[in-house]
């Protein structure tokens, strides 16, 4: 008898770990629940929770909040699959500028994600 299991996944590791990677560049439409299937075939996967925030357009990428849009469509369209938000937060920042040898600071806008991973651990807990 297969042991059944529950997948919690971390889009943004997700994101920048497998799919942006690219050194697996055939990520890009991973189905997630395939893969983990294929991982541990002694388990019947139950449930995949996948936990991510909605993205932003940027000045350098205004079709990013499309293609996440595209995929989450996707994942909806996958049994026993849920997707929980949380949310990206943005403020201005003082950073060094890169490869700048008088180490002169810029102010650059910080966006980071807030929420997924303490969504994520309530549910493992």
């Amino acid at each position: 008898m297969k042991r059944v299991t529950n997948v919690y996944v971390d889009a943004f590791n997700l994101y920048y770990n497998a799919v942006k990677n690219e050194k697996t560049p055939g990520f890009k439409w991973l189905d997630i629940r395939k893969m983990v299937a294929n991982a541990f075939p002694q388990n019947a996967i139950q449930t995949v929770r996948y936990f991510t925030a909605k993205v932003q357009a940027r000045t350098n990428d205004p079709q990013k909040p499309q293609r996440q849009e595209l995929y989450l469509r996707a994942l909806r369209t996958c049994p026993n699959l849920t997707i929980h938000y949380g949310r990206y937060v943005s403020w201005p920042k003082v950073m060094p500028l890169t490869d700048d040898p008088t180490h002169r600071l810029v102010k650059v806008i910080n966006t980071e994600e807030k929420g997924s991973d303490v969504n994520l651990a309530t549910f493992v807990i």
